[in-house]
C-alpha cells in the first residue's frame, strides 16, 4: 500500500551518516581511478609521440639518403614529388613534436586527433633539449634544400649535400637522445601505474572491510528493530482480533491499512480487506452520491486548514445504508456508522483512523419510533383538520381522492401501445395527482401532500427521459396505496367523532365553525354577519374561509403576503355537477395567483405597490354559463420570459421561439410540464396546474379567457355550461 509516512531522522542518523561515507570512499576511488586513467593515457601518448618523432627522423634521413642518389631525376616525376611531400611533412611534425613533448602542451596527429602530454621530468627534458639542439642543425638545412629543390632552374645540389652530410651527423644524436627520452618516460609510466595499482587495492580493501562493518552494525540493528516491530505486532494483533467494533486505517488514496480488526470483516461483508480501495469496497453498496461526498469528505479531513471537528459534522458515512452485494455471505443490507479520526505523525496528519460499528437495531428502533411518531402527528393532523374544517369539505376532499384515484388507477390499467399513447397516459395521471395534491394541501394535510408530492417527483422523471415503458408506471403503485390508506383513515376518525360525539358538542363545534367564518373575513371592508352565510343549504359560502386559508398557506411557504377578496363567493350556489371542477380550478388558479403572480413584498414596493398582494376570486351564474373570474395585481406574464424558457428547455430554437405570438407562448403556458418556475417545490414549479385548467375546460366544453398587463395584473375567465 503507498502511504507516506513521517520518518523519524535522528533515529536513523547513524545509518544515513555510514551510507554517506561509503558512498564517499566509493567516489573517492572512482574519481581517484578516473584521475590515474587519464595521466596514464597522456603518458601513453607522450612515448607513442617520442616513438614518432623517432620514426620521423629516420624517414627524414632516408629520404635525404634517397634524394641524394636520385639527384638529376625529374624534379616532377612522382616518385620526387612523393619524396618532397614526405619529407616536408615528417619535417614539420618533428619540429611541432619536439616543441609540444618541451612544454608539456597539446598535440595533433597526422589523423587531426588532438592529445594533451604531460610535463617531463628534469632528465627526460635534458634529452628533449639535446635532440631540439640537434634538430635544430638539421632542419634549417632541409629547409634551404626543399626551398628550390623543385626548380629546375636552380641548382640545389650543395644544398642537398649540407642536408646529408648533417644528418649523417645528427640522426644518431637525435635518435640516442629520443630513445632515452622514451625509456624516461616508460619508466616514470610504469611507477605510477604501480603506484595507481597499489592505491586502488588499498581503496578496495578499505572499502571491503568498511561494507564488512556496516553490514554487521546493520544486520544487528535490524534485528533489533525486527525484534521491536514483531512484538508490537503482535500486541497489535491480539487488539486486531479481540476488539469488537471495525478499526481500519485509511491513506489520501483511500486504501485501507494492512492491519485491521477482525470484526471488520464481519461487518463489512468481506473476506479480504487489506490494502483494498475503500471506494472499490463502498461502490455498488452506496450511493454514486454518497460515494463521491465520501471522497471530498476524506480530502478534507487530510487539508490540516479544516478544523477535524467542523468536517465530522459533514459525515455522509454517519449511519449509512450499506447494500449487500454477495448472496454467499448470507448477510441482509445493514446500517454501518463510520467515524474518522485523523492520526498525527509530528504535526502532520499521517492517515486517518476508522471506526465502523453496526448500527443496524439502533437504527430499525429509532425509524419504529419515527414511524410511530409520524403515525401519531399524522392522526393529530387529521383529527385537527376534521374538527376545524366544515363536515361538508371533509367529506368532498374524501370523494374526490377516491375518484382521482379510481380514475388513475383506470388509466393505468390501460397499456398504451405507442409512445404518444404512453405520454398521453403520464399527463393525465400528473394531473389527477396534481389536483389531488391541491385539495390535500388546501386542508393542511401535509401527509397526503408528501406522499402526492413524491408521486410527482416520479412523474416529472418520467416525463423527461424520453422513452417510456409500461413498467415505468408501476413504482405509482404504492402512492395510489398510501394515499387511499389515508383517505380511508381520515373517513374512519370522521365517523367515529360523530358517532362518539354528544349531539349538543357537535352543534357547538359546528357553531364555533361557523362563528369563526362570521367574524374573521373581510369581504371589500365589510364584516359578513353569521346569518347572511346558509352552509347548509343554498350557498357554498364555508369555501371562502377554505380558499383563503389555501392562499395564505402558500404565501407563507412562498414568503410573500396576500388578501383573498370577493363579493359573490358568500352567496354563489354552484351547481352539483360543477362543484369538483370549480374547486379543482379554483384551487390551481390561487396556486398560480400566489406562486407566478403575486410578486415578494419588497419587489412590490419598489414598484409602488403595497407589500400585500390582492386576488380576487368571483363567481357567477349567467343564463346557461357559470363563470368564475380570478384577478391578481402581481407581475402580469411574462412573455419574454416565456420565450427564453422554451428555448432553455429545449422546446423550440431561438428563432422558432421568436415567431410565436402571445396566443402562442400563452398555449405553451398552458401545455403539459412547461414552467416558468425555476426550481419545483410543494406549490408549484412542475408545470400542471394550468393543464389541469385547460383539461377541465375541454372536458366541459368551456371557455379559456386570458387577460394579462405586465408589471399590473393578470385575469383569468373561466365559462363553463351550466348544463
Amino acid at each position: 500500500m503507498a502511504t507516506t509516512h513521517n520518518v523519524d531522522n535522528k533515529r536513523y542518523q547513524g545509518l544515513i551518516i555510514s551510507i554517506a561515507l561509503f558512498l564517499s570512499l566509493i567516489g573517492a576511488l572512482l574519481a581517484f581511478t578516473f584521475y590515474t586513467s587519464s595521466l596514464l593515457e597522456r603518458n601513453t601518448v607522450l612515448i607513442d609521440q617520442t616513438n614518432q618523432v623517432a620514426n620521423s627522423a629516420q624517414a627524414v634521413i632516408k629520404d635525404l639518403f634517397d634524394l641524394d642518389n636520385s639527384y638529376g631525376e625529374d624534379t616532377n616525376s612522382p616518385h620526387m614529388q612523393r619524396v618532397f611531400e614526405r619529407l616536408e611533412q615528417n619535417t614539420g611534425l618533428i619540429t611541432n613534436s619536439i616543441t609540444a613533448i618541451g612544454q608539456g602542451g597539446t598535440i595533433t596527429d597526422i589523423d587531426g586527433d588532438t592529445y594533451d602530454l604531460p610535463q617531463v621530468d628534469s632528465k627526460a627534458q635534458a634529452n628533449i633539449v639535446a635532440a631540439s639542439e640537434q634538430w635544430q642543425l638539421l632542419e634549417p638545412k632541409i629547409q634551404a634544400y626543399l626551398k628550390d629543390a623543385d626548380n629546375i632552374m636552380v641548382d640545389s645540389a650543395d644544398e642537398l649535400t649540407q642536408a646529408v652530410e648533417q644528418a649523417k651527423t645528427s640522426s644518431l644524436l637525435i635518435n640516442d637522445s629520443l630513445d632515452q627520452l622514451t625509456d624516461d618516460v616508460f619508466t616514470s609510466a610504469e611507477n605510477q601505474a604501480n603506484t595507481i595499482r597499489l592505491v586502488q587495492i588499498l581503496g578496495v580493501a578499505a572499502i571491503f572491510a568498511y561494507f564488512l562493518i556496516f553490514v554487521f552494525f546493520f544486520v544487528r540493528r535490524l534485528r533489533e528493530t525486527d525484534a521491536e516491530a514483531l512484538a508490537a505486532r503482535r500486541e497489535t494483533q491480539e487488539i486486531m482480533q479481540t476488539v469488537n467494533t471495525g478499526l481500519f486505517l485509511l491513506d489520501k488514496d483511500l486504501n485501507i491499512g494492512q492491519q485491521h480488526s477482525k470484526a471488520l470483516n464481519k461487518i463489512i461483508g468481506s473476506d479480504s480487506l487489506a490494502g483494498e480501495n475503500f471506494a472499490s469496497v463502498l461502490r455498488g453498496r452506496i450511493s454514486d452520491k454518497d460515494l463521491t461526498t465520501t471522497r471530498q469528505f476524506v480530502e478534507q479531513l487530510y487539508n490540516p486548514r479544516v478544523k477535524e471537528k467542523l468536517v465530522n459534522d459533514l459525515n455522509p458515512l454517519h449511519k449509512v445504508l450499506l447494500h449487500n452485494t454477495t448472496s454467499e455471505q448470507g448477510l441482509d443490507s445493514r446500517f454501518l456508522d463510520f467515524r474518522f479520526s485523523r492520526v498525527y505523525e509530528n504535526k502532520d496528519i499521517a492517515r486517518i483512523l476508522v471506526n465502523v460499528n453496526d448500527v443496524s437495531d439502533a437504527v430499525h428502533l429509532e425509524q419504529r419510533l419515527e414511524k410511530e411518531r409520524s403515525q401519531n402527528d399524522m392522526q393529530i393532523e387529521m383529527l385537527t383538520t376534521i374538527l376545524n374544517v366544515n363536515p361538508k369539505i371533509i367529506n368532498e376532499f374524501i370523494t374526490n381522492t377516491k375518484t382521482h384515484i379510481e380514475k388513475i388507477n383506470n388509466i393505468l390499467k390501460n397499456p398504451g401501445s405507442t409512445q404518444y399513447e404512453l405520454e398521453v397516459k403520464l399527463n393525465a395521471i400528473y394531473r389527477e395527482m396534481h389536483s389531488l395534491k391541491g385539495e390535500a394541501s388546501a386542508l393542511k394535510l401535509h401527509s397526503f401532500t408528501k406522499i402526492a408530492s413524491e408521486a410527482e417527483d416520479q412523474l416529472n422523471v418520467l416525463q423527461n427521459q424520453g422513452k417510456l415503458s409500461g413498467n415505468d408506471f408501476l413504482p405509482l403503485a404504492v402512492h395510489l396505496d398510501d394515499l387511499l390508506s389515508l383517505s380511508n383513515t381520515i373517513e374512519t376518525l370522521g365517523e367515529r367523532i360523530n358517532r362518539t360525539a354528544p349531539a349538543s358538542a357537535a352543534s357547538d363545534v359546528h357553531e364555533a365553525v361557523v362563528q369563526n367564518q362570521a367574524t374573521d373575513l373581510s369581504i371589500d371592508g365589510s364584516e359578513i354577519a353569521g346569518n347572511e352565510i346558509d352552509l347548509d343549504e343554498e350557498a357554498d359560502g364555508h369555501l371562502l374561509d377554505y380558499y383563503h386559508d389555501f392562499a395564505q398557506d402558500i404565501a407563507a411557504r412562498q414568503g410573500k403576503q396576500v388578501q383573498l377578496d370577493s363579493a359573490t363567493l358568500g352567496q354563489i350556489k354552484i351547481p352539483e355537477h360543477l362543484k369538483k371542477t370549480v374547486k379543482e380550478i379554483s384551487i390551481q388558479l390561487l396556486r398560480n395567483a400566489v406562486v407566478h403572480g403575486i410578486e415578494t413584498p419588497d419587489v412590490r414596493q419598489s414598484a409602488g405597490k403595497s407589500a400585500v398582494g390582492t386576488i380576487g376570486l368571483e363567481m357567477q351564474s349567467s343564463g346557461q354559463d357559470f363563470i368564475v373570474t380570478l384577478q391578481d395585481d402581481g407581475q402580469g406574464i411574462d412573455y419574454d420570459g416565456i420565450r427564453e424558457k422554451l428555448v432553455k428547455q429545449g422546446r423550440f430554437d431561438v428563432e422558432e421561439a421568436k415567431q410565436l405570438d402571445r396566443n402562442g407562448l400563452l398555449k405553451q403556458l398552458f401545455s403539459s410540464g412547461f414552467s416558468t418556475k425555476e426550481d419545483a417545490d410543494e406549490d408549484g414549479g412542475r408545470g400542471v396546474g394550468l393543464d389541469i385548467i385547460k383539461a377541465q375546460v375541454k372536458e366541459y366544453d368551456g371557455k379559456l379567457n386570458v387577460n394579462s398587463e405586465h408589471g399590473k395584473m393578470t385575469r383569468f375567465v373561466i365559462t363553463l355550461p351550466n348544463a
